[in-house]
Formats: C-alpha cells, sequence, structure tokens
C-alpha cells in the first residue's frame, strides 16, 4: 500500500507522529485482507499485540510504501509482518508484527472460520 505524508501526519518538528504508523499499519492489514476477497466488516475480529520498532523518520511530503504478509496463522489469531519504506530511497521506516484475534459475537476469541482461512 502506498501512503502520501500530509502535514497532519507529522508533529511539530515536521516528522510522523509515532502513534500515525499505526494507523498505517491498520490500512494495509485490511487493504490486505479485502485484496483477498473478504469485507473486513464480515469478519469480527480485534489487534491482540503488536510489537513495533521505529528506525528512521518519514517527513511531509515524504511517499511510503507499506508492506504486509501473513507469518503465521493458528487456530484464532493471523500474526501478520510488516514494514514500512520510503519508496523513493527504499530506507526502512517501521517494522512491526502484528496479531488479529478472531472474535465471535459476544467479543470473545473463537477459531478463524474455515472460509475466511481458505482465502487467506
Amino acid at each position: 500500500m502506498e501512503k502520501k505524508i500530509y502535514f497532519h501526519d507529522t508533529d511539530c518538528g515536521g516528522v510522523v507522529y509515532y502513534s500515525n504508523y499505526l494507523k498505517y499499519l491498520e490500512e494495509a492489514r485490511t487493504e490486505f485482507i479485502e485484496k483477498k476477497g473478504i469485507k473486513v466488516q464480515d469478519f469480527l475480529h480485534a489487534v491482540r499485540k503488536c510489537n513495533i520498532t521505529y528506525k528512521s523518520p518519514a517527513r511531509y511530503g515524504d511517499v511510503l510504501n507499506v508492506e504486509t504478509k501473513i507469518k503465521e496463522i493458528t487456530a484464532a489469531q493471523i500474526i501478520f509482518e510488516q514494514a514500512i519504506y520510503h519508496k523513493s530511497d527504499k530506507r526502512l521506516i517501521v517494522e512491526a508484527e502484528t496479531s488479529l484475534v478472531s472474535l465471535n459475537k459476544d467479543f470473545k476469541p473463537s477459531p478463524i472460520p474455515d472460509e475466511i482461512k481458505i482465502k487467506l
């Protein structure tokens, strides 16, 4: 996924505010899931854990590439590996590993539906 950095993404120092990277990672996971033919609203899930390492700052006007891939699928979790790179110089900005847990209608962990696993 490509992401252009706007002024509202930055802090008073002109760099991307650290929590905004979580939004970019979320957007990229959503794009990844939807490209697999899964409607995100039809798959109830929540972020269980996110480990993120900040490597280099991004600034206003930069264009970033957010790469997303599945590391592992368990009975009730999908673990994603993600990385954000500066588009033009390929500099690594952020590395992250995020775990999503499948939920039932009562918001309790439940197995990932088979039709979702097949598409992933």
